[in-house]
């Protein structure tokens, strides 16, 4: 009779679930997983902090729509990970953390590094379990799948005992046998209502947003809304949801909302939110919807229940996810799009090209309202664009253009640090399409040791670095509060260009916004960093 050790079973279920990368930092509680890592097709990128792991993780399971996969050590490396966890949550990402425990006989005693994981992690994951028995390892591996996929995607976590790793699985013991999910659909009375209130609607306006989208669903969007001259909303930071080159997309509802948008959903008669979760940001802090009871009609689409009637009671609530409605609506154009519904588009669309340039740069620094013009006109459509936070998170968000099959990697709860290890799995995974990280001070100095797993993995992207030698979201919040009085949001920078040739890469700071074309191309071509020095004027 053959035998295994429970490491290795669980890395054969982890690929039969058709995994091929596993983010993490080796840790002593999960060596038997280490050693069948060694002769398996699953990569084990070993990260340099398990918050970059983890971000890495989460941005995996985005471009993927697969859950990303985080491999970290017990107590510590369980708190760093809690990071990725809590963005994987807000960003409606599949994500399943594999995290290390104590041995099974001390467990309850305060034994060293250990945690009870599932009050650790909380409301922000949708399960946690932990695997007592390594026979039960096939089941629990499915499962958290399965979790991880169902309806709202979210991040699960499932909790490896030492010595249950190191134990023998005896005879043939495998793998779950795959099993296809497939997302709820829509019911079809749901969709006959929901295309009446909008053949009816002279001003309708469509807000996509959350997880769970595939190309099939984007394309879908586009070709929808362009057929019933709708214009298109998407919520934070999911500007990659429909291209924005169509005489459609409208713009994007996040911080900083600017009037115009606000009169948009002001004005409209007919909302349909599709996938988005109408929480603070989206609604403009509560306020762009009267509560519970919005003015215009509300159609609200999410594929998991609880969300319909949480905040705002819909005309009408449909369970689904993204792909099966948009698929349902169909892209037939209704007879006729009146005068007054084409005007309505034209006027969304307008102003958003309105709100697109950035304004000239005050204060000092590199102008980057030039900086993002050149952007717009040199980056392919497919681009891959990754960001943490912070003010400098408004270029990439505000003044760039994401065409068909472009995406946008960024972060829904407003965490520093994501961009560069999101971009250097996004490297990983196309290394032919340009990637772009945008990068504050602060922000990039939270991951800063994950410039050397970009040069180990050899998956350099373009970071452009924008620097202002302070906590510049904090600062301006400070400024507004208590003018004057600066606490705690100074900040002292290294010499970031050194510090990117000290790891190999290209780097070049770009003072003048006539030498950054130039600079760019050149590195575009080594991959490296940009230092920006943008102005301190607060907005």
């Amino acid at each position: 009779m053959t035998s295994k050790h429970a490491g290795r079973l669980l890395v054969e279920c982890l690929q039969a679930e058709g995994a091929e990368m596993l983010f993490g930092v080796p840790g002593e509680s999960f060596l038997p997983v280490l050693d069948a890592l060694h002769d398996s097709p699953l990569r084990f990128v070993n990260s340099r902090n398990e918050t970059g792991a983890a971000f890495m993780a989460e941005a995996c399971g985005k471009l993927t729509g697969r859950p990303g996969l985080c491999l970290v050590t017990r107590g510590p490396g369980a708190a760093y990970a809690a990071a990725g966890v809590h963005t994987a949550r807000h960003n409606s990402t599949a994500m399943i953390v594999l995290v290390g425990q104590a041995e099974r006989g001390v467990r309850g005693r305060g034994a060293f590094q250990e945690v009870d994981y599932g009050r650790f992690y909380g409301d922000e994951v949708k399960w946690a379990a932990e695997i007592d028995a390594p026979e039960r390892i096939p089941e629990l591996v499915a499962r958290a799948h399965a979790v991880a996929l169902a309806g709202r995607p979210g991040p699960v976590v499932l909790s490896l005992p030492e010595d249950m790793l190191f134990a023998r699985v005896e005879g043939d013991a495998k793998p779950a046998a795959r099993g296809r999910f497939f997302p709820p659909c829509p019911d079809a009375r749901g969709v006959a209502e929901a295309l009446e209130l909008l053949a009816a609607a002279e001003r309708p306006l469509l807000l996509a947003g959350g997880g769970g989208w595939s190309e099939a669903a984007r394309d879908g969007l586009r070709r929808f809304a362009e057929a019933w001259a709708v214009p298109v909303v998407v919520s934070f930071r999911r500007h990659d949801l429909m291209d924005n080159f169509s005489p459609c997309y409208a713009g994007d509802a996040g911080i900083g909302m600017e009037e115009s948008l606000r009169r948009l959903f002001a004005d409209a008669d007919v909302i349909l939110a599709l996938g988005a979760r109408l929480g603070e940001i989206s609604t403009d802090g509560y306020r762009l919807l009267s509560c519970p009871s919005p003015a215009q009609r509300l159609i609200h689409v999410h594929a998991d229940g609880g969300e319909l009637g949480k905040v705002y009671q819909p005309r009408l609530g449909i369970v689904a996810a993204p792909e099966g409605f948009v698929s349902a609506l169909g892209d037939g154009r209704p007879e006729p799009v009146s005068a007054g519904r084409e005007a309505w588009r034209q006027r969304a669309r307008e102003d958003f090209l309105a709100r697109l340039e950035a304004p000239p740069a005050t204060g000092g620094g590199l102008d980057m309202g030039q900086v993002m013009a050149r952007l717009r006109e040199v980056l392919p459509r497919d681009v891959i664009v990754a960001n943490g936070a912070g003010n400098f998170a408004l270029f990439p968000n505000r003044h760039l253009l994401y065409g068909r099959g472009a995406r946008l990697l960024a972060p829904q709860n407003g965490i520093m640090g994501y961009g560069l290890p999101a971009a250097i799995v996004a490297r990983l995974l196309h290394p032919q399409r340009r990637v772009v990280c945008f990068a504050g001070d602060g922000d990039l100095q939270m991951v800063l040791g994950e410039l050397g797993s970009a040069k180990q993995l050899g998956a350099v992207p373009v970071i452009l670095l924008c620097r202002n030698d302070m906590y510049g979201t904090i600062r301006a919040h400070q400024e507004r509060r208590y003018p004057g009085r600066v606490s705690g949001t100074e900040m002292v920078n290294p010499d970031f260009v050194a510090l990117a040739r000290a790891y190999g890469f290209y780097g070049e700071r770009v003072a003048d916004a006539k030498d950054f074309a130039g600079a760019f191309e050149r590195a575009c071509a080594q991959g490296g960093l940009l230092e920006l020095p943008i102005s301190a004027q607060l907005e």
